[in-house]
């Protein structure tokens, strides 16, 4: 006799392949939303579409133009269509780790750097190629870290700071975190200059922090991408400090304006011993394979550290710390605490002190509160919950770069703050900081 066989049910509705993906994302809850930064500047395009003016304090896109050595050295490999080495390119490479030699004194070889497309994708790089541990991120910090860690399977913790402690982890508080939660591998992510303050830590403080990461076997991802825009041109890496636990992040996109050519660049130090950089090799191996050849090229030209470069660098750091510290002045003039500035172009200005006058005008969190001044002032800023914050911290990183920085680059700050924000080229700047100001105090 023949097999029985069983017919399918045809009077049900057959399951699309949308609706296995429907019920497959209602079960997953794991889901990771658009970053706030890239939000903040689509909404912004969007009411300049509708006609509004809108100062863009939200999105944080340097302002001045790209090295123009580095822009000629692009037009010239514009035809350069090779598959180049996964690490990156030799020559490349070379330069990397001779331009962070010469500006912060560590130690970087040639053969420990990867290049890659951005140093987003080398921070998730990175904590893919972990084994499980806990990532440390602190609140406030850089709105891609926590997504970031999830996506790469593994335990996000924060380290909670105030504006007390200039919104940095302090020593005592990593030991403490690591003596109550036992040994196993951890790994600090500290941002310095920071995003979203601004902010660095002072050389003894730092010494510190960094003995109490050894002492408890700490690894260290310093992502030091603002490093040479510290205002002063003293940027301590944490390598300096910390040189056998410390893996160092940079990149084109903030101090050589080149945000949308996505070169990014880490250096793994040799007493991590190989099998890290493997698994980092491997990874890049499966997923970008390598930066654009032209790309390469043109960084090449941009690390290579000539008086043309410095001049352009200095530029850039009298400019930012000019206008970060007028407006951290005006702000705390205004009785909003204000931390001025140590390098890059952030402030993480603090709004606690008119709490109630907010709340009476239906603001409680840090969202509301952005959300009011977007649409009532005018101005674009990100909210302190995007970063890490409780909601209720009435916090918001305000990034001061909505000013014309080619027009910037051709000349020098004048000597004192108030005729350097006369300049016509800063206005927008000026006037967004005065509409923050008014707004606060409108009844």
């Amino acid at each position: 006799m023949p097999a029985c066989v069983t017919s399918p049910d045809t009077s049900a509705p057959a399951s699309t392949a949308a609706d296995w993906l429907g019920r497959g994302y209602a079960d997953d809850h794991n889901a990771t939303a658009a970053s706030d930064t890239l939000l903040i500047n689509e909404q912004s395009r969007l009411l300049e579409q509708q006609g509004r003016r809108i100062i863009k304090f939200g999105f944080g896109q340097s302002p001045f133009p790209v090295f123009a050595p580095a822009v000629e050295t692009l037009a010239e490999h514009a035809a350069d269509k090779a598959y180049l080495p996964v690490q990156g390119m030799a020559a490349l490479r070379d330069k990397v780790a001779a331009f962070h030699r010469h500006m912060d004194g560590t130690d970087w070889q040639a053969e420990r750097v990867l290049i890659a497309p951005g140093s987003k994708l080398l921070l998730f790089a990175l904590m893919k190629a972990l084994p499980i541990s806990e990532i440390l991120i602190p609140a406030p910090a850089w709105v891609s870290y926590a997504p970031q860690v999830r996506l790469a399977g593994q335990h996000a913790m924060r380290l909670e700071t105030s504006f007390d402690s200039r919104w940095l982890v302090t020593p005592e508080q990593l030991d403490r975190y690591c003596r109550e939660h036992g040994p196993g591998l951890r790994l600090l992510i500290l941002n310095a200059p920071g995003n979203p303050t601004g902010l660095s830590y002072e050389p003894e403080m730092q010494r510190e922090l960094a003995a109490v990461a050894k002492r408890h076997g700490v690894l260290v991802l310093a992502d030091e991408i603002y490093g040479p825009l510290h205002h002063r041109g003293e940027h301590r890496p944490f390598a300096l400090d910390y040189p056998e636990g410390t893996l160092t992040t940079s990149g084109l996109s903030k101090w050589c304006g080149a945000g949308g050519w996505r070169l990014g660049v880490l250096n793994v130090p040799e007493a991590l011993g190989d099998e890290l950089l493997t698994r980092l090799l491997g990874i890049a191996s499966e997923t970008w394979s390598s930066v654009a050849s032209p790309v390469q090229a043109a960084a090449i030209t941009a690390y290579s550290v000539t008086p043309a470069l410095e001049e352009y660098l200095e530029t850039q750091r009298q400019w930012l710390s000019t206008i970060g510290r007028w407006c951290a002045q005006r702000l705390e003039a205004a009785g909003v605490r204000t931390h001025a500035p140590d390098g890059g172009f952030y402030l993480f200005p603090d709004f606690s002190t008119y709490r109630e006058v907010l709340r009476a005008r239906g603001i409680t969190t840090s969202t509301e509160l952005t959300e009011a001044l977007l649409e009532e002032a005018g101005v674009a800023l990100l909210p302190g919950s995007a970063f890490g914050c409780e909601p209720t911290q009435l916090t918001a990183r305000l990034a001061y770069v909505d000013f014309d920085g080619a027009g910037l680059l051709e000349r020098e700050p004048s000597v004192t703050l108030e005729t350097a924000m006369a300049d016509p080229d800063i206005g927008r700047v000026y006037e967004g900081i005065k509409a923050i100001v008014t707004w606060l105090n409108a009844r």
